[in-house]
């Protein structure tokens, strides 16, 4: 199977080129990508534990789901088809905010992405894909942000950097 290709951007989120995903994390390279936040109807997000197995972040807590753009795909495609990969399910999703961040990991790899926030909601259950997702939960976003900073260590590095990021424009509880 032929590795998943991202798509290196600028900062203006302008494709510059394409690159193996293993080759742009080691490398560090800006590329596109998305992070799905999907809430019920009580306002509380559902976050995955992702899988034991990762290459990076194995066990941690994050957001819905996330990944990569692939070439032509816009930001609702590829949200919507990583949401049913993933968590097994479909849903509308919504576009809000995109901004750059850096995050490097232990094993050496680093994600630099030009990262789009996609928003969705959903009432059910998810059918969790097993090889991707370990667990997931409910939790208020009060919940979330208070359990990050006694916590930290339990989630993954992006989600910190969003959730810090992305709070005060998720935040309907005031």
């Amino acid at each position: 199977m032929k590795e998943e290709q991202v798509i290196l951007v600028n900062e203006k989120d302008e494709q510059i080129g394409l690159m193996p995903k293993m080759e742009a994390h080691e490398k560090g390279l800006l590329h596109r990508a998305f992070s799905v936040f999907v809430f019920n109807d009580k306002n509380e997000l559902m976050i995955q534990q992702r899988a034991g197995h990762k290459y990076h972040s194995p066990l941690l807590w994050t957001n819905t789901c996330c990944s990569h753009q692939r070439e032509g795909e816009d930001n609702i495609s590829a949200g919507k088809r990583r949401l049913q990969e993933e968590m097994g399910f479909k849903t509308d999703l919504k576009e809000t905010i995109s901004f750059i961040y850096k995050a490097p990991f232990d094993n050496g790899l680093t994600e630099h992405e030009y990262d789009h926030i996609l928003i969705g909601y959903y009432n059910d259950a998810p059918n969790i894909n097993p090889s991707e997702v370990a667990d997931w939960k409910w939790m208020s976003l009060h919940a979330v942000n208070t359990d990050i900073k006694a916590n930290p260590n339990q989630y993954t590095a992006w989600f910190k950097i969003i959730f810090e990021k992305f709070y005060e424009h998720i935040n309907v509880e005031g």
